[in-house]
């Protein structure tokens, strides 16, 4: 049987991007540091003290006393350990990956829920980057950006891309006609239709998608730590290469309560939404 050289291919595509391409991986790899470093020095410029006052103010606000309560613990409980600022960075590579990822899925989402012809187009691009084994967007990351935190953001937000863009053009999709038809009748226009009637019916499940999106993007920040990304991720990587199982196991205890924290403001978010329906 003849052999198909399918890696072949692809090695072929990314070298010509490599030497073709260069100033756009430069411009893209400079924006991308300067929002995590934006982001980055927002989270650690104040006193570990005073962040977990706003952190736990929001979860207060957010998701009430009993997540308030728990991230006032956990995030001692992190600060105690002595991982206070691996655990910033992490969590400023999720804000910046999932903030890109939602400038890119949104649009691609509503275009999407717009038009069956781009779903068609979009659909099998998104269950390949789905499928696609986690590590393997590891590969063009380094090859195009090299080591560092940047390679580490653009694979979190390619890999947790999929979610905004299949919520947003699920909710929107689902929107009932009559809402629709009624918003026709009063003389709406494509955008008003949109940004009046479309998105605040759908913005429930929008904030599902931004919840899946935030969780992949954490979950891929800690592979990324196999890269030079930093944050937690690195120290997970520290106690598995170097067989510091107290060091492994304390970051994965930071990684869940970071983990819980994220995933139940947000959740909490798309409740508030759907409630105010």
């Amino acid at each position: 049987m003849i052999r198909i050289n399918v890696g072949d291919f692809f090695e072929n595509v990314i070298n010509w991007l490599t030497d073709n391409w260069a100033p756009l991986f430069d411009a893209v790899s400079t924006t991308v540091e300067a929002v995590l470093n934006t982001f980055l020095s927002v989270l650690i410029f104040p006193h570990p003290f005073i962040m977990i006052v706003i952190l736990s103010a929001i979860a207060w606000f957010v998701a009430k006393k009993g997540v308030a309560i728990f991230t006032v613990l956990g995030m001692l409980l992190i600060h105690n350990m002595g991982l206070w600022d691996a655990t910033m960075e992490t969590l400023a590579l999720v804000i910046t990956s999932v903030f890109l990822a939602l400038i890119i899925g949104l649009p691609v989402g509503i275009w999407s829920s717009k038009k069956d012809s781009v779903e068609h187009v979009v659909r099998p691009i998104l269950d390949f980057m789905q499928t696609l084994p986690a590590f393997v967007y590891l590969i063009p990351a380094v090859l195009f950006l090299g080591l560092g935190a940047v390679p580490g953001v653009i694979a979190t937000l390619i890999f947790s891309l999929p979610p905004a863009v299949r919520f947003t053009n699920l909710g929107i999709r689902q929107v009932p006609e009559e809402i629709k038809e009624a918003a026709a009748s009063f003389g709406s226009t494509p955008r008003q239709m949109l940004f009046k009637a479309e998105l605040p019916v759908a913005l429930p499940t929008i904030m599902a998608g931004i919840n899946q999106t935030i969780m992949l993007a954490l979950s891929m920040v800690v592979i990324a730590g196999m890269i030079g990304a930093g944050g937690l991720g690195e120290k997970v990587l520290q106690g598995i290469t170097q067989l510091k199982i107290d060091l492994g196991f304390e970051a994965g205890i930071s990684i869940v309560i970071l983990a819980i924290f994220l995933d139940r403001v947000t959740q909490a978010l798309a409740g508030e939404r759907k409630s105010s329906r």
